[in-house]
């Protein structure tokens, strides 16, 4: 993989592990404390707004990002692209606010939905202001280029919502306490961005009148086929959500939301590569350079599904001693719905650098079609398995709709011009997963005690994973330090001489005989599984 672009992953990686520490605390606490129907109303209320923003806020603020960036040479071009996005921005947002207000007020909110979510959707209402204010300027710096000021912005609103929301809701608050916390974030965010702004260019262009030839209607239009991806997108995230709410409750809602909560912890370097690949490819897709882009890509999902794959066998593993730990015991019946959207997960996340290398091509109406079977399939699935099934019918239905992704973008890619799947070894890949997968679940099964559990299998799974895939042929034996010497000094120097040693040897040494060596990781995956129990008695 190219150093450059492995490097920007790191740093988004990097950039995003205190967000990603701050949820993971916060999440488990407000399951806790909100217990599992009141959760479930709460992440019900964040879908519904999540897909109510789509049309608020999405074309603002790609669009600033965009027209930022490209700086052109009229005059006062920044002051106006700002000022033209503000004034939408503030239309939008009032405008949204106003009809959520308007429909709760008449009774449409609780005609579509449960009535004693009603009074909710007024904090919903105000929210929708102080979102669009936190998403316009964590964009417009971007589109500034000051990613050093937008990426910290969502730390702090991620913080922020921590610090406020818990202790709400600790104290009785419930789930105005936990909107509160989201109002109040999201606010400190809005103000904090737009001094930001302000210090970059005057927040009075919001008054300035753009000359004639300002490309207002295109930019009105702009990105339409971007928001029908985002739309797509989030149907895929949360129709689930609105339909088990639907016709389960909250209680179903709140369970399978922890169940979700966990799978989707394997799309974290997915999702950073993806970010990444948006720009990252599109210099690639410039300079015509189709074949390096297919072995960027085909070797990106290659390492995708393994780390994803690890992750996911470690995940189903330890799923009866992580769900009652992380969320508590009320949280069980998260645990069939969590194995199930796990397959569907993996999915997911190979899918996700494919579809970030198709958008940097710049075409996106093959992965628009691509997202919309998948979404069709969901919604399908959803409305038919929900009413009968409840939450193991959605996780189904999510699954599948999750894994044709992966189907459905691979078509797309190859539309578009590349072959994602040219050194995927997606067979490969898969063996290793499967025989790695019995001396793990093996050696979770055989440990009794369920922090001892969550101390031994994480390591020595991962060191049997590596250790297969190499025997397998899924990763060459330089690939792993080729990775690591990525890393800042001195594990990158170490990992780096290695790397050089081990692809000099490569190039002289002997072919291997697959054949034996599938017969001996397969002896070595039972051996071990053997032992586990050898081990570890748990009285099986």
């Amino acid at each position: 993989m190219n150093r450059s672009i492995t490097s920007g992953v790191f740093a988004v990686v990097s950039a995003k592990i205190v967000a990603l520490v701050v949820t993971a605390l916060s999440t488990p606490l407000l399951y806790r404390l909100l217990g599992a129907s009141e959760f479930g109303a709460y992440s019900f209320l964040l879908s519904v707004f999540a897909i109510y923003m789509i049309f608020v806020s999405s074309g603002i603020t790609d669009g600033v990002r965009k027209y930022l960036a490209e700086d052109r040479h009229a005059a006062n071009w920044s002051e106006h692209v700002v000022g033209y996005y503000l004034r939408l921005a503030l239309f939008l947002s009032g405008l949204g606010a106003f009809l959520l207000v308007l429909a709760t007020r008449f009774g449409l909110v609780g005609l579509a939905f449960d009535p004693e979510l009603q009074p909710y959707f007024y904090i919903l209402a105000a929210l929708v202001v102080t979102a669009q204010f936190r998403d316009y300027t964590r964009k417009t710096l971007m589109g500034f280029g000051l990613e050093r000021y937008s990426e910290p912005l969502k730390v702090v609103d991620k913080v922020a919502f921590a610090v406020v929301a818990v202790p709400l809701v600790y104290v009785g608050g419930g789930v105005v306490g936990a909107l509160a916390g989201h109002l109040f974030a999201s606010a400190l965010v809005a103000a904090i961005g737009l001094v930001l702004v302000h210090r970059r260019v005057s927040l009075s262009c919001v008054f300035g009148r753009p000359p004639a030839n300002f490309p207002r209607k295109q930019m009105l239009t702009f990105n339409s086929m971007s928001i029908a991806l985002i739309f797509l997108m989030m149907s895929l995230y949360h129709i689930d959500i609105v339909m088990l709410q639907r016709f389960r409750g909250s209680t179903s809602v709140g369970n399978y939301k922890a169940a979700l909560t966990l799978a989707e912890f394997l799309w974290f370097v997915p999702m950073a590569v993806q970010t990444v690949f948006v720009h990252s490819t599109s210099e690639l897709w410039s300079q015509n350079r189709v074949r390096e882009i297919s072995d960027l890509a085909s070797r990106t999902m290659r390492y995708t599904f393994l780390l994803t794959a690890l992750m996911a066998v470690g995940l189903a593993a330890l799923a009866d001693v992580a769900v009652p730990l992380y969320f508590g015991h009320e949280a069980l019946p998260a645990i069939t719905p969590l194995l199930l959207l796990l397959p569907g997960a993996l999915g997911f996340a190979l899918a996700r650098p494919v579809l970030a290398i198709s958008q940097g091509e710049g075409t996106l109406r093959y992965p628009v079609a691509a997202t919309g079977a998948a979404a069709a399939i969901n919604l399908v699935l959803n409305v038919t398995l929900i009413p009968q099934y409840g939450m193991r019918g959605a996780a189904v239905a999510t699954s599948v709709g999750y894994g044709s992704m992966l189907v459905f973008h691979c078509w797309s890619a190859r539309r578009v011009g590349f072959d994602p799947l040219a050194d995927a070894r997606l067979g490969r890949s898969a063996l290793t997963t499967a025989l790695t997968a019995v001396p793990i679940v093996a050696l979770s099964t055989a440990i009794a005690n369920p922090w001892v559990a969550l101390a031994v299998v994480p390591p020595v799974g991962f060191a049997i994973f590596v250790t297969f895939a190499v025997l397998v042929g899924a990763l060459e034996p330089a690939e792993p330090f080729e990775i690591l010497s990525a890393f800042p000094d001195p594990i990158g120097a170490k990992a780096d001489a290695v790397y050089g040693r081990l692809v000099g040897g490569e190039r002289s040494g002997p072919s291997r005989n697959w054949l034996q060596s599938l017969l001996f990781v397969a002896g070595l995956s039972l051996l071990l599984s053997g032992l586990a129990f050898g081990l570890f008695d748990a009285g099986i």
